[in-house]
């Protein structure tokens, strides 16, 4: 029996998931999958320069697994613009990291750093019971797991 796969830590899932080459029709179009998290990967990597070691670190993977989903990404992403293809970013093996937080009594901060869970009391009243606070941009998916399987904003609680 194999292992669970570890979810991969996503900060950021992007608000337009498809694209398409211009002037051609879908139906004739063929697609690519692009999962969340080499969609990260390559926002980490290529966008924020990170190095791999330090993209790794936030996603919560080892450096070579990083690499192989980098390379899957970049793969993907050259079959697409070569070969005339759609990419759609959905699904994958993730959750989602982070950054802003409200207590039971209606407190509300931000950390300098995205993390996976919640802190465990309010800064201003010291109560338990601290719930992440979904952003617009990046709030797609808490967990996401297969194909197209992730909460989408539309099904998260306001």
């Amino acid at each position: 029996m194999s292992r669970p796969r570890k979810y991969r830590r996503v900060e950021y899932v992007p608000d337009i998931t498809y694209f398409k080459p211009a002037g051609a029709p879908l139906r004739d179009v063929d697609e690519v999958r692009l999962s969340v998290e080499e969609a990260e990967a390559i926002r980490l990597k290529d966008l924020e320069g990170l190095e791999q070691e330090e993209g790794a670190e936030k996603m919560n993977v080892s450096r070579p697994t990083f690499q192989r989903v980098l390379a899957s990404a970049r793969r993907k992403i050259a079959d697409v613009l070569l070969n005339g293809k759609a990419i759609r970013i959905e699904g994958g093996n993730f959750e989602m990291t982070w950054r802003r937080f409200r207590c039971h009594r209606g407190h509300e901060w931000e950390l300098d750093k995205p993390v996976g869970v919640p802190p465990e009391l309010c800064p201003v009243c010291r109560q338990p019971d601290v719930q992440p606070v979904p952003s617009p941009v990046n709030s797609q998916s808490i967990r996401g797991r297969g194909r197209g399987r992730g909460r989408h904003l539309k099904d998260l609680p306001q």
